[in-house]
């Protein structure tokens, strides 16, 4: 399991800056070695964005889907590194590299999980998807998307995602809306006589106004509060023209309380407060990006029950967490598919400097996962069926 992981450490996979084909052909020369059916998966604007396994238990059932990337984040200052980023090594029960955490480990992991899960399929209902992604660190999901719109594959009942981390099992998070604000403002030279308002100063009174929001806090339904950011700033250039253009990125993260819709509100009021407040020659522009829904899976929804049973016979304490931070599990959520996003071994550095990933659990996520899937694909009687979660349908 170590040596495949290694092996994907020393490869670049960089998000939208490396070519993926050398990590996409690591993976499938291993599982074609093994007999285990994979294909690919493609962006007609990217590519290659993916490998998908597909096996089919020998008794109808619902598939369960495995889900780990295989591009990283950027590697930063790579001078700050006390080891290459792609060392691919390991010291003192670390692997150490880009990626070795965020997920190329959970990727050889699931890897081997197949394998088993291929030689016992007779056995089992339903099936198993493994889908090994890139373009996600891009924020594209453009693997997780071509597995979604593929007419051909198995729609799961669940999907359990490879974020690391080892005290957790990750049943929600933050949705998120995003857009970009284009602010317009009369130009100008810094040094006139006549004095204008620029659209660098119209965009800090729209960041004002929206620092100023007090947006829903943590429920019963959620505990996490909503939060909205100004996340990128672009206009300007040299020292003496006052710029007649900004553009903004902003960032809200939504909970049930605060939805997409809520978030879109929000910003055209503020956007037309900031229309009064400072006139300008032409309107303030909203362009919206994304909206993912929220998302939180109770202990008793599948796949998260699965793996909270398997933990806990195993003697691992994990608690179910609602993540902050948005990920695969809200796309997922926005088309009706529930998601755990997160359990894994412990690591340092992920999507910092000298990123590495703890080796002594790995035994202990292996045999989880592995009695999770055993668990989801059991043969049952009708009255035995694993029930499928609609939380994630409604976003609670």
């Amino acid at each position: 399991m170590v040596g495949l992981a290694r092996d994907l450490v020393r490869l670049s996979s960089r998000g939208g800056i490396d070519d993926y084909e050398r990590v996409l052909s690591c993976v499938e020369g291993w599982l074609r070695v093994r007999g285990l059916p994979c294909r690919r998966l493609h962006d007609t604007e990217v590519g290659d964005v993916g490998l998908l396994v597909e096996i089919a238990g020998g008794r109808p059932g619902p598939w369960w889907t495995l889900d780990a990337c295989l591009d990283t984040a950027p590697f930063g200052d790579e001078a700050a590194w006390t080891f290459s980023p792609t060392a691919g090594d390991v010291l003192d029960g670390w692997l150490r590299g880009r990626g070795a955490a965020d997920s190329k480990l959970a990727a050889s992991l699931f890897c081997h999980l197949a394998e088993e899960v291929h030689g016992r399929a007779a056995e089992l209902a339903g099936g198993l998807s493994v889908l090994l992604d890139v373009d996600e660190h891009t924020g594209r999901f453009g693997g997780a998307r071509a597995f979604l719109a593929d007419e051909r594959a198995q729609t799961p009942a669940g999907v359990m995602i490879g974020y690391p981390g080892f005290d957790e099992v990750v049943v929600g998070g933050r949705g998120l809306w995003r857009a970009r604000v284009t602010i317009h403002a009369q130009a100008g030279h810094s040094g006139s006589s006549r004095q204008v308002t620029g659209a660098i100063s119209r965009a800090a009174h729209f960041v004002t106004l929206l620092d100023a929001e007090q947006l829903p806090g943590p429920d019963e339904r959620f505990p996490l509060p909503a939060r909205a950011s100004v996340t990128a700033f672009s206009g300007g250039a040299g020292f003496s023209v006052v710029p007649d253009r900004v553009d903004l990125n902003v960032d809200v993260r939504l909970t049930p309380a605060f939805d997409g819709e809520a978030a879109a509100a929000l910003v055209t009021a503020l956007v037309r407060r900031l229309d009064t407040d400072l006139p300008a020659p032409a309107p303030t522009e909203v362009h919206r990006v994304a909206c993912w829904p929220p998302f939180r899976l109770s202990p008793r929804d599948e796949p998260a029950a699965a793996l909270l049973r398997a933990a806990a016979t195993r003697g691992v304490r994990v608690r179910a967490k609602t993540a902050g931070p948005s990920n695969i599990g809200n796309l997922l959520a926005g088309r009706g598919v529930p998601a755990t996003a997160g359990f894994g071994v412990r690591y340092e550095g992920l999507h910092g400097i000298d990123e590495r990933a703890h080796l002594a659990e790995l035994p202990d996520v292996y045999a989880v996962y592995l009695d999770a899937l055993r668990d989801l694909m059991a043969a049952r009687s009708a009255s035995e069926k694993v029930p499928v979660s609609d939380h994630a349908r409604s976003g609670n």
